[in-house]
Order: C-alpha cells, then sequence, then structure tokens
C-alpha cells in the first residue's frame, strides 16, 4: 500500500455543499483535486461557491490573491467519470447504501489497486459499504463536518477489512489538510453523529408535543451556550440531510425508538424545505 507521501492527486465525487469544501481544502494544501459531478450546473455553482469562500478568506487576511489563484488552478471540474482516477477517491453523495455500493465498484474499476476509496457518509456502516468490493481493504471512512473548509474534526473510520496502513494514511492526509483527525470503529454514526442524534431528534420530538415553538426552542438552547440551536443547525447543514442520517441510524439500530425519525421533519424534506441551500427550512431567507 501507498505511503502518505505518494498521495499527490485527489479525486472527489459530488459536488454539493460538502463536496465543494473538501475539494477546496484538498487544493488548497497542494493537491491535484478533480471534483466530478454529473450535473453541470452543479459543478458550475460550485466553482463559484469555492472562489466565494476564498475571497472571504483574502478579506479576513487568512490568504492572499495569489494562494487563492492557485488553489482554483488545482481544481478540475468534470461531468467524466472517467476523470476519477486519482491517489485518493473521496465519495460525497446521498446517504443511499444501494447507490455508493454502485459508485465504489465503478471507482474500482477505474484505479488502481494502491488507489485509496474513501467515503463521507455520516452514518452507513463502512463495512456495509465495502462489502461488495473486491479489495475492501483500502476501503475506509473520511467523515468531514460541514462547513468542511471551517470546521476541524475528520471521523477517519476504520471497517471490519480496513487495512491499518490506509487508515494512518488517511489520517496523516487530514492532518495536511489542516483538520484534527479522530479514529473511529465502525458503528452506526460512528461518534459525533450517534452522540449528537439526539440534539436534534429531542428538539423535534418537543416542537411536536408542542411544548415550544421552533424559535424559542433555539433560543433556550443558544442562551444556555450552544452556538447554535437544534432548527438552526438542521437548516445550515440540509434538513435532507439530517433527516437521512437520523433514518438510517434508526434502521441501523434495528428501530430503537430513541432514533425515531421526526414526521414533521420529514414533511419539510417532502415539501422542498431543506434548509439554507433551499432558501427555506424551519427558517426562511429570502
Amino acid at each position: 500500500m501507498m505511503a502518505f507521501t505518494d498521495i499527490s492527486s485527489i479525486a472527489i465525487v459530488g459536488a454539493g455543499t460538502m463536496g465543494q469544501g473538501i475539494a477546496q481544502i484538498s487544493a488548497f494544501a497542494g493537491y491535484d483535486v478533480v471534483l466530478y459531478d454529473l450535473n453541470g450546473d452543479v459543478l458550475k455553482k460550485a466553482e463559484a461557491i469555492i472562489a466565494s469562500n476564498l475571497t472571504k478568506g483574502i478579506e479576513r487576511g487568512k490568504l492572499t490573491n495569489e494562494q487563492k489563484e492557485e488553489t482554483l488552478n488545482r481544481i478540475s471540474f468534470s461531468v467524466d467519470e472517467n476523470s476519477l482516477v486519482a491517489d485518493l477517491v473521496i465519495e460525497a453523495i446521498v446517504e443511499k447504501l444501494d447507490v455508493k455500493r454502485k459508485l465504489f465498484q465503478r471507482l474500482e474499476e477505474l484505479n488502481k489497486e494502491e488507489t485509496i476509496l474513501a467515503t463521507n457518509t455520516s452514518s452507513i456502516p463502512i463495512t456495509r459499504i465495502a462489502a461488495s468490493l473486491n479489495h475492501p481493504e483500502r476501503f475506509v471512512g473520511m467523515h468531514f463536518f460541514n462547513p468542511a473548509h471551517i470546521m476541524k474534526l475528520v471521523e477517519v473510520i476504520s471497517g471490519a477489512a480496513t487495512s491499518l496502513a490506509v487508515a494512518n494514511t488517511v489520517y496523516e492526509l487530514a492532518k495536511k489538510l489542516g483538520k484534527v483527525p479522530v479514529m473511529a470503529k465502525d458503528a452506526p454514526g460512528f461518534i459525533v453523529n450517534r452522540v449528537a442524534r439526539h440534539f436534534y431528534v429531542e428538539g423535534l420530538r418537543v416542537l411536536e408535543e408542542d411544548v415550544c415553538d421552533v424559535e424559542g426552542i433555539d433560543r433556550l438552547v443558544e442562551s444556555s451556550g450552544f452556538k447554535m440551536g437544534p432548527f438552526r443547525l438542521m437548516d445550515l447543514i440540509g434538513v435532507d440531510t439530517n433527516y437521512s442520517v437520523t433514518e438510517s441510524m434508526f434502521n441501523a439500530f434495528h428501530q430503537d425508538s430513541k432514533f425515531r425519525p421526526s414526521r414533521i421533519q420529514q414533511q419539510k424534506v417532502d415539501a422542498g424545505h431543506h434548509g439554507r441551500k433551499s432558501k427555506k427550512g424551519f427558517y426562511n431567507y429570502d
């Protein structure tokens, strides 16, 4: 298996919120990056957002114009799946097991055996995704947090077959990207999402029981020291993404009631009220 110093190229599948952030920090750290998405319009939006993020960094004195241009020049935006050839490929797509499995089977076909394949899944067990691969030992979880270009934590999750060398390589890479990595064993939700799930679930239950409204719950939580209440945070993360993680964990823990998804949140998802990215969630952002 390749050593950490051999990684020079990173491909990212999915140009949504997480893929954008991972591409930005990878290119800023000096890696050649391919950001892939099926939708060309999504790629154009991703390029504009990355440029905007870098401009804000300049305004805050965090980087220079030269660093911004160098970072953008390291990123290629592609709708061609054949461009997904790199030393490390990171997946950041929808939280559906069958979709991820199919993708990684294709990535195995495209890449050399030394390529490390990583998933940014926030809740699906690594072992389940890797089960259909010919080389599950090179498959690992690399879970970034939103927004990926700002949040420091990265969970490095080993599945049942993940090579220790692969986990260590990704751990060291995360540090090179300016992150704080933590090793985790494979379990639904890993560490952070399992612990934090009740922050959202209980907030939603208080709302369902009509104990308090959205703004009141958020104000109370924020006044007690949290930077954001559960509803503001769900809007930031994406109501649909948050719901998908809860649903995945509910099923992974054999319908344990403490992870029960909320009907109110499901209704938001069904209505397309996905939070900040859709301009409407638990709050309006027009």
